[in-house]
């Protein structure tokens, strides 16, 4: 797993990139969390674009629910941004497409 970040002067945008499962899903929240610091200290929301991820293991899942938390009391509006239809599906199956805010673009 891999994660990428772009700055631009409306949001901050995480870019991972791979698959979230029990090998990578510990370096996918400490890129997570570091990102969530990082927007908070730019007043900027926070993006993730899922647009490389081909999968997302139930501990990628959780990492969602920890940084979600984490970006509220942070008061760092986050959102989920371009997945797949593989990532759409496991949204939807663990509803996480009711919790997050989830667009087809990267516009924040």
């Amino acid at each position: 797993m891999q994660w990428d970040s772009e700055q631009s002067a409306t949001s901050l945008v995480g870019k991972p990139i791979g698959r979230v499962d029990e090998a990578s899903w510990e370096a996918f929240h400490t890129s997570a969390i570091s990102a969530v610091e990082q927007a908070a200290a730019a007043n900027l929301p926070l993006i993730i674009d899922l647009a490389g991820i081909d999968y997302m293991s139930s501990r990628g899942l959780r990492v969602l629910t920890l940084i979600k938390r984490d970006a509220e009391g942070k008061q760092v509006p986050l959102s989920l941004a371009r997945p797949n239809d593989r990532m759409r599906e496991i949204l939807a199956i663990s509803r996480y497409d009711k919790i997050f805010e989830i667009s087809a673009t990267l516009e924040s």
